[in-house]
């Protein structure tokens, strides 16, 4: 009974007090939830205004590959500059940026002025910024989640941030349907100077810097591999990113590209309700977060992991047969519970195993080998589904996830990792 006590005790002080123990979890968790309810309500709006431009799904998929196109070629330098730069004031900057970045979408919209050239030039902006927002953010991130507090923390920011998956595209989809795609872009700029007010907090935090000497600086090719080799160490690591080069293309191509098709095109739907099936896909993030913070450490997290992937290849797999709305949404919790299932277990992997002098630029690897190949993926994503076929290629996909989730469990390095 004593024992029970003690148990039930811990959580309540993880989950609840964790606040007052660390006024920088605090300070970023809010900083991002503003900037990422902005975001959310983006991601709903976008494809909606590209479609209504456009009336193509590879017109979709090239503005998707636009924004990943810089992101993915500047993650190698990117990373480096993180490591040796204030990761704080680097997320402060990026933030600026893309405040005035969505203004002007806002502003464009409001004057019946958007069309596919200023998207491509916002987006491309957009994708560069966030080269080196993703590697600070990740590194201030591993910085703040202390051991003591690492499960919690990732479960608590993960559940924060999924729930904005769930009132970001209803708030998006209502925005489209009552008033027009400008309020929402203003909104999102923004929700980006309130979460600068957050970033303000978090000044005070100081990072470990590389340890070379003035005579003796490394050159980017070295501090390059430097990062490699911490990957060549664990083969969970390297075996993951590369694994995600191949998921990401045919998650991403069906989330960003053809679910939009399916839910606003091929069942004319009205935008509330892909809102509502997006939504979906965070509650079932959140439950599954709530669920794995609930528990100090997991066994087998290798195959946790994968199992997760696995899930979400067979929630989406079934999207294309039923046009009720209450089993989409079913199908999305789904794949939204099994991408954070695995979200959760490889943000704390890199956490636990990544040395912080050199966390930028191993998350920027990260970041290359699984983003890498997703401009190309979007490109042909929207370029496949016109040539044989949107469902097909819907199908095809998401069996593709599936398979390739179910291969990677029989690696032992895979299997093993605990």
């Amino acid at each position: 009974m004593g024992s029970l006590q003690t148990k039930q005790m811990s959580r309540e002080f993880t989950f609840f007090q964790l606040f007052k123990q660390s006024k920088h979890f605090s300070a970023l968790l809010f900083g991002q939830i503003f900037s990422l309810l902005g975001s959310s309500i983006t991601n709903v709006i976008l494809p909606i205004v590209v479609l209504q431009l456009s009336k193509s799904t590879a017109m979709m998929g090239t503005v998707m590959a636009v924004y990943m196109l810089p992101f993915v070629v500047l993650l190698p330098v990117s990373g480096i500059l993180v490591d040796k730069m204030n990761r704080v004031k680097i997320m402060f900057v990026v933030d600026l940026v893309r405040f005035f970045l969505m203004m002007l979408l806002a502003g464009l919209a409001f004057m019946d002025q958007l069309n596919m050239v200023f998207l491509f030039i916002i987006m491309f902006i957009m994708g560069t910024m966030d080269s080196f927002f993703q590697p600070a953010y990740s590194a201030v991130r591993a910085k703040v989640f202390t051991k003591d507090i690492r499960n919690a923390a990732n479960s608590i920011t993960q559940v924060s941030v999924q729930a904005l998956r769930i009132f970001g595209p209803i708030i998006g989809g209502m925005i489209i349907s009552s008033f027009s795609a400008a309020w929402g872009f203003g909104i999102d700029a923004i929700t980006y100077i309130i979460s600068l007010f957050f970033l303000l907090s978090l000044r005070s935090l100081t990072f470990q810097q590389s340890t070379v000497t003035i005579e003796k600086k490394n050159s980017i090719k070295q501090d390059f591999f430097e990062g490699v080799e911490v990957l060549k160490q664990e083969s969970w690591l390297w075996i993951t990113i590369l694994t995600f080069s191949f998921v990401n293309i045919f998650s991403g191509g069906i989330i960003r590209i053809l679910i939009p098709w399916l839910i606003n095109v091929y069942y004319q739907f009205e935008p509330v309700v892909f809102g509502l099936v997006l939504s979906a896909s965070g509650t079932g993030a959140i439950v599954c977060g709530i669920v794995f913070g609930l528990r100090r450490e997991w066994k087998k997290r290798g195959l946790l992991a994968y199992i997760g992937v696995g899930v979400s290849g067979l929630g989406l797999l079934f999207m294309p047969f039923i046009s009720s709305v209450p089993f989409l949404m079913v199908f999305m919790f789904l794949e939204g519970a099994g991408m954070m299932l695995f979200g959760l277990i490889w943000e704390i992997s890199l956490q636990e195993l990544v040395p912080e002098d050199k966390f930028g630029r191993v998350v920027s690897l990260d970041m290359l080998g699984s983003f890498a190949l997703l401009p190309v993926g979007y490109l042909l994503t929207g370029w496949i589904a016109e040539g044989i076929g949107e469902i097909f290629t819907f199908v095809t996909f998401s069996i593709a996830i599936v398979l390739i989730s179910v291969l990677v469990m029989f690696n032992k390095g895979i299997r093993n990792y605990n």
